[in-house]
């Protein structure tokens, strides 16, 4: 039955789903979904679910008979294997078929894996990206065991922290100068570091990783320096790519990403890409941000944008990571920075210029200074880095 299609089971998908809904669409909607299990969220996976503060239940997104109560025809465990645009119709998993008005693709990211060559493929490596991946190394993280991290990114981080409290040897291998170098200021990973190297994680910088060893298992890894350290198991965090193998099998076109433009749409007219896996044009180039905000805001939008509503996409980037006890929430995108102003607090946090112009803040433990610089940042309020640097500024009074 013809209706809109949206493949892709996570935040993204959910949020257009009850945001089609919610506008009044009555038609159809069908939500194909890879996993044997319904849209759940996936940041406290690395956080609080890893610790066993969060049980799987309260990970859903919508209870189990919402998708039911409102008409929404979930399908577990099926994939898309061919997309015809010409037909309008998408083939399944199963070898069923489904036809389509409008489809959007909604499928998220790949997580990176170490080459089969260096010891990728053993036994008890593994990546973090779903419930599965997480349920399958949860039973290792028990007091003592050795964990090795490589990457030095939020999700390794993350991870790092968990074992920890949970009272396992942690060392973690980051290949590049320091750790978070891809996404934050030197300051906030100084801070970072500290609160970690105060935990007792060992962090190793500047070192890559020769392999991994073990026969069946991993046993260990080999630095490039000629360190070896032993190993229970290892978490692999070097990043993600975006999962746009299906769209490009269906020609459409792709840049870091599904390409959309403003609105969310494809190359395609009738074909739709919102979330991890679709990137969107900014004044410096294409931009794709890996996010629950943006899935949401984006879902959203290209729900409003299948019914004709004509907006563009505004993004106003959040996100967030628990590092221990402490909480970092960064507001805005500090691409291009070319100045940082460190500010105490309740905690610490970082503000980030470019060319005089806030763009971003990190806020370590310190939800003020993130709810200030939030506003102002979205708000477009002038803020000079001198306003910052002094600590008699009262920032809030800056919003008005």
């Amino acid at each position: 039955m013809s209706g809109i299609v949206i493949v892709g089971a996570g935040q993204a998908a959910a949020s257009m789903a009850a945001k089609l809904r919610g506008l009044g669409y009555d038609g159809a909607i069908s939500v194909l979904g890879a996993e044997p299990v319904p849209p759940y969220q996936r940041p406290p996976l690395s956080k609080a679910y890893l610790l066993g503060e969060m049980a799987v239940e309260r990970l859903t997104l919508r209870a189990d008979t919402w998708w039911a109560e409102n008409d929404v025809s979930l399908h577990l465990n099926t994939t898309v294997t061919a997309i015809d645009p010409s037909a309008r119709v998408v083939t399944l998993s199963d070898g069923d078929s489904l036809d389509y008005i409008e489809l959007a693709l909604c499928t998220g990211a790949t997580p990176k894996r170490l080459p089969a060559a260096i010891g990728g493929a053993l036994g008890n490596v593994f990546t973090v990206r779903n419930l599965a991946d997480v349920d399958a190394m949860r039973a290792l993280f028990v007091a003592g065991k050795r964990l090795v991290v490589i990457g030095g990114g939020y999700i390794g981080l993350e991870a790092a922290a968990v074992a920890r409290k949970l009272g396992l040897e942690v060392t973690l291998i980051e290949a590049a100068p320091r750790i978070l170098g891809r996404v934050a200021c030197a300051q906030t990973a100084d801070a970072i570091r500290a609160l970690h190297r105060a935990h007792g994680v060992e962090i190793i910088e500047g070192v890559g990783l020769t392999q991994l060893t073990g026969d069946a298992q991993v046993t260990g890894a080999e630095l490039q320096d000629g360190r070896k350290i032993a190993a229970d198991f290892v978490v692999v965090g070097i990043g993600v790519t975006p999962d746009d193998e299906i769209a490009r099998a269906a020609g459409l076109d792709c840049e870091n990403g599904i390409a959309v433009d403003l609105q969310g749409r494809t190359s395609d007219p009738h074909i739709w890409a919102a979330g991890d896996c679709a990137s969107f044009p900014m004044a410096d180039g294409r931009l794709r941000l890996e996010s629950v905000g943006n899935a949401i805001d984006m879902g959203e939008l290209v729900a409003q944008n299948m019914l004709s509503a004509g907006c563009d996409y505004s993004p106003k980037p959040w996100f967030w990571s628990d590092q221990f006890d402490a909480k970092l929430q960064i507001a805005g995108l500090n691409a291009g920075y070319d100045e940082v102003i460190a500010r105490n607090g309740e905690g610490q946090s970082f503000w980030y210029f470019r060319a005089g112009q806030l763009i971003a803040v990190d806020a370590l433990s310190d939800a003020r200074a993130y709810m200030i610089g939030k506003r102002l940042i979205e708000g477009g309020k002038p803020v000079t880095p001198a306003q910052v640097a002094d600590p008699d500024t009262d920032l809030k009074a800056l919003l008005k």
